[in-house]
């Protein structure tokens, strides 16, 4: 059965109900609170423990800086389709800053040089064993390797993205990765309702995203197996498994797709971002972001992140 725990600024707490215990231990990170899961056991059967009210707490992230960051691009059949791919997908990474981590309430800011500020809810998961390079990762194999689940939004700024074709830095700001509430840890069982996790996301009460996680094209054995290729995860590590269908950004039509193609690139860009400057759908200051993850019934349940967007003053 899976355990909620929560991190603020006195310490960890397991979520039991409307309240939370405090887990007595010593652990700072997250890859130091996973290796004291004991401590974590007895916070969450402390019959004797009234705990404190969830509303009286104010939670941060619970995964820990620094740590590594690895995000999978275009992992949703919803997001391949209004990004404009066709045929087979394979499995793409890129990195983000730790430093891009912020808590679940904790405010968006978007940077004075961005206008194309988009959102993609995204399930995470947190890294409890060593996965050095070459490992080869089955489906029995996760239990041991992924120790728990986060609720993240991969907070892109898409003028820079496509301008630049970078996506280190469209991604990377301070605040661009809301993490939380919950650390979800996970025993053998919970494995077997990761496709029923629904995602969702809204904007100021519009829904704008909502998937179960069987759209998924690379599941998390197979991304894993290929990441490791060339790239080692440790504990308290986090990979982002891609967003569903709904974000801002949509590909332009075929028709209009094939018109761009013969105009120079200085016109084109002009055109496709004086298009997507009208697109009401962006980002911005004053509104507010609401993610959740959760299957149904609550076998999964990773909470609710609320965040509202500020802007950068100009320079």
């Amino acid at each position: 059965m899976s355990v909620n725990v929560l991190r603020t600024a006195d310490g960890w707490w397991v979520v039991r109900g409307e309240r939370a215990v405090p887990v007595a231990t010593k652990a700072v990170t997250t890859a130091e609170l996973l290796a004291d899961r004991n401590a974590v056991r007895a916070a969450e059967t402390a019959g004797d423990e009234p705990g404190v009210p969830l509303a009286e707490l104010e939670p941060l992230s619970p995964v820990t800086v620094p740590c590594r960051v690895v995000a999978q691009m275009v992992n949703y059949r919803s997001h391949a389709r209004e990004s404009g791919f066709r045929g087979e997908i394979p499995p793409t990474f890129f990195r983000k800053a730790s430093g891009s981590i912020s808590g679940p309430h904790d405010a968006v800011l978007r940077p004075a040089h961005v206008r194309l500020l988009d959102y993609e809810v995204e399930l995470g998961l947190v890294l409890g064993a060593p996965l050095p390079v070459g490992t080869t990762v089955g489906e029995a194999d996760l239990p041991r390797l992924v120790a728990g689940l986060v609720l993240c939004n991969d907070v892109s700024a898409r003028d820079v993205q496509l301008t630049k074709g970078q996506f280190y830095e469209s991604k990377s700001y301070p605040t661009f990765t809301p993490v939380g509430p919950h650390l979800v840890l996970l025993d053998d069982a919970d494995f077997e309702h990761l496709e029923d996790l629904r995602l969702r996301l809204s904007v100021d009460g519009e829904l704008r995203q909502d998937r179960t996680v069987a759209d998924m094209i690379v599941r998390p054995a197979q991304a894993l197996t290929t990441l490791a290729r060339f790239q080692r995860l440790d504990p308290g590590d986090l990979l982002l498994t891609g967003t569903p269908g709904g974000t801002a950004l949509q590909a332009p039509p075929k028709a209009v797709e094939k018109i761009g193609a013969l105009l120079p690139p200085a016109l084109k860009w002009k055109l496709f971002f004086s298009g997507q400057g009208k697109n009401p759908r962006y980002l911005q200051p004053g509104q507010t972001v609401t993610a959740t993850a959760a299957t149904p019934g609550g076998p999964l349940d990773l909470g609710e992140q609320h965040t509202i967007v500020t802007g950068e003053a100009p320079r």
